[in-house]
């Protein structure tokens, strides 16, 4: 193992760091939630990472997303962070994939080649799709609830779907499902906030939130933490939570 992951292996020990090398996560959306957590992923020792937004980078991602710089307004946002994450990690393998999870794209990814994926998409039908087709595979699937309209990273907390409190879009999302009755195969564990606070100032996007890095950083580093924890449980022989 390289010298960059010194400090990883004095901390989850040798074993551990091994299972994080061979693991293979695939993340959906790398906005201001999902970018942070590729980040952190990748700095922990992850090396095989599938990265899929259709979005490039705008101005107003400059306050929160990883790769938004006055530099790369316009590009591709997965390309942009493909090659972040190949200059900290050359060996890694980043599979940038510029396209959309959607009814017409789903079957352009077989989940069952990942061990974990994460949600960090904003579409509640393309999330409720990607949730019900991760909770269909052997893959372990993450979520993001919303990380708009908050300032408070004291209350962003880690629970199962279906217990979620406090959040708009997990409400809706359940909502949804239940009217449409068609629930998630199996449980899943989401990183949310039930801090609500209105818009104060005005935007001239449409519909738009405001949202800050502080919190979505949170949210992207929480969701790194909960594999890194997991393969380091499974190193040492103990149950996930």
């Amino acid at each position: 193992m390289n010298s960059d992951l010194s400090r990883t292996r004095l901390l989850l020990g040798d074993d551990a760091t091994e299972r994080l090398c061979a693991t293979r996560v695939i993340v959906f959306g790398v906005g201001g939630v999902g970018s942070w957590c590729v980040e952190a992923l990748v700095r922990s020792g992850v090396r095989h990472i599938t990265i899929v937004d259709p979005d490039r980078v705008c101005p107003s991602n400059i306050n929160r997303q990883l790769m938004a710089t006055t530099s790369t307004v316009g590009k591709p946002k997965v390309e942009v962070l493909r090659d972040r994450l190949l200059d900290i990690s050359p060996e890694a393998e980043v599979d940038a994939r510029f396209m959309a999870f959607s009814a017409d794209t789903a079957t352009d990814f077989n989940l069952n080649d990942y061990d974990y994926v994460v949600d960090a998409i904003d579409s509640i039908a393309d999330k409720m799709l990607l949730i019900r087709t991760a909770c269909r595979s052997k893959a372990t699937l993450l979520s993001s609830m919303g990380a708009a309209r908050k300032l408070d990273p004291s209350r962003i907390k880690v629970t199962e779907f279906w217990k979620v409190e406090g959040c708009p879009l997990a409400r809706k999302l359940r909502q949804e499902f239940k009217r449409q009755g068609d629930k998630p195969a199996r449980k899943f564990r989401c990183v949310y906030s039930d801090e609500l606070l209105p818009n104060q100032g005005t935007s001239d996007e449409a519909r738009a939130n405001g949202s800050m890095l502080h919190i979505t950083g949170i949210f992207g580093f929480t969701l790194a933490s909960q594999i890194i924890n997991d393969v380091f449980k499974e190193a040492k022989g103990e149950d996930r939570e």
